[in-house]
């Protein structure tokens, strides 16, 4: 049978761009290169900016507060028309058709004074009065202006919420700026655990394929061997068993290949079709660390550190806050210069000074023991907010020390199940051979199997436990070990 030589050519075409198109959607990743691209594109690490990028514009605002304001204020226009009662001399009331525009405008710098939570200002401000009295053409012009005054408005005994912010909102920030790095390395913690996941079952795949092989090839070895005698049907019929069991096994591995792998891809901002390859992080950062150090930089470094502090000075502004409620005093002052003229020019001629100064106070005589409770609550949740944070100290403390021993431990049992792997796979080569030569059985044959997989899969279990340790131990000191650097730059 002769074959069309055009055919073969579609043909070739078509396998070279499904072969093509499938390499296009095929990338291999180490796991350094999987949590790069999880900081870079992952939701969960853009939420984590994006957050970081909210505190910084929070701090700018905070900060904002504490610097002089200019502020232009005024109504323009302001005209009204109405029907008016106007009191007569003789006491009686007429009522007349009022139009006025009265137009206003000042401009302002004010200050706040942090060390005492007053403000400070200096004002300018003009006023135009017209008064329309018989009509459009007939109208009445007066001005009124303050060329310079300056003012004071001074709470005494009161909370003074600009000096606790000055000392709050600097470790809010400073917090925020730990916290986007811990962030990070959660990100790095998260994808470190769905790489294992999709690489385990890659490898459970591996297993699973060679597995079907290996049986197959057994069950032909025992098919022969029951054609020439030499074994029972029990035992074909065990391995036949075996080969179907290890078909089920191979379709559940490519289904768990295949979830896990849309969770990788979901998680890293990846094309749901892409296919990836993972490759095993088998060599291991060379760096030694100590429970002492990690505790040590944990402290200096965590967000929680500062966090114990932040809370203690809210614990106090509160209880200042329910001190200045005790009693409410305002001072008032302003001095400056005002005058009136029916020409905008002549209100800067000769203007009259003038001078305010008044002080409101308000102070409960009779509060049934309002103030001393309010005073007592907060007084109580300041201790209890100490008690509170002296036992997250030790839990943080408790937190470090269990984690870096942790760590120590599993670097340890990693070169354990590394050579047990290794011994394993060795131990069932030399079994197969010997099963196919028939010095052992099926059994022994099935026992070395078991075994290998076990190992094999308890290897890279240990692996990934290695790893998520180091990622761990990284987040909870925000220290590069590996590097010796710090993960986050203080002065930024």
């Amino acid at each position: 049978m002769k074959i069309d030589s055009t055919f073969i050519s579609i043909l070739f075409c078509l396998v070279f761009i499904s072969f093509t198109a499938h390499s296009q959607n095929s990338v291999t990743y180490s796991l350094d290169q999987m949590v790069q691209q999880a900081k870079d594109r992952s939701p969960a690490a853009l939420r984590a900016s994006t957050r970081r990028e909210n505190s910084y514009w929070q701090y700018r605002l905070f900060k904002s507060d504490y610097n002089p304001q200019l502020r232009l204020i005024g109504t323009i226009p302001g005209y009204t028309r109405s029907i008016t009662g106007v009191l007569q001399p003789d006491g009686s009331i007429d009522y007349r058709g009022v139009q006025q525009n009265n137009v206003n405008l000042g401009l302002g710098l004010e200050q706040v004074i942090s060390g005492t939570g007053g403000t400070v200002s200096v004002n300018t401000s003009t006023n135009r009065f017209d008064n329309y009295l018989a009509g459009p053409d007939d109208i009445k012009t007066q001005w009124s202006g303050i060329p310079v005054n300056v003012r004071l408005a001074q709470p005494i005994f009161a909370f003074n919420a600009y000096k606790w912010n000055k000392k709050i909102e600097p470790l809010l920030f400073e917090e925020s700026k730990r916290v986007y790095v811990q962030e990070m390395e959660e990100v790095s913690f998260n994808v470190t655990q769905l790489y294992f996941q999709y690489l385990i079952a890659q490898v459970n795949l591996d297993i699973a394929t060679q597995n079907l092989d290996n049986y197959e090839d057994v069950f032909e070895v025992e098919q022969k061997r029951y054609e020439l005698g030499t074994t029972f049907e029990d035992k074909l019929l065990q391995v036949e068993l075996q080969v179907l069991q290890a078909q089920q096994d191979l379709a559940q591995a490519k289904l768990d290949l295949e979830s896990s792998a849309l969770m990788v891809n979901s998680y890293i901002g990846l094309d749901p079709s892409t296919d990836i390859h993972l490759l095993a992080p088998e060599i291991l950062p060379d760096f030694e660390v100590n429970v002492d150090e990690a505790i040590e930089l944990a402290f200096q470094n965590r967000s929680e550190a500062l966090e114990f502090d932040r809370r203690k000075l809210q614990a106090e502004a509160q209880v200042a806050e329910a001190k200045g409620q005790r009693m409410q005093m305002q001072l008032n002052a302003s001095y400056g210069y005002n005058n009136a003229a029916l020409t905008w020019g002549d209100i800067y001629t000769n203007p009259n000074s003038s001078a305010i100064v008044n002080l409101g106070i308000s102070v409960p005589i009779l509060d049934w023991g309002r103030n001393k409770a309010r005073m007592s609550l907060a007084e109580a949740n300041q201790q209890l907010e100490e008690y509170t944070i002296q036992q997250d100290l030790i839990t943080f403390e408790q937190e470090i020390f269990t984690k870096v021993k942790n760590f120590l431990m599993i670097r340890d049992r990693l070169e354990v199940t590394k050579t047990s792997d290794d011994v394993a796979q060795r131990r069932y080569e030399i079994a197969l051979r010997r099963y196919q030569t028939g010095n052992v059985t099926i059994t022994d044959l099935n026992i070395a199997q078991g075994e290998k997989d076990t190992n094999k899969r308890a290897y890279y279990n240990a692996l990934q436990d290695f790893w998520l340790a180091y990622y761990e131990l990284r987040a909870l000191t925000l220290y590069d070990f590996e590097n010796d650097e710090l993960l986050y730059n203080p002065e930024i």
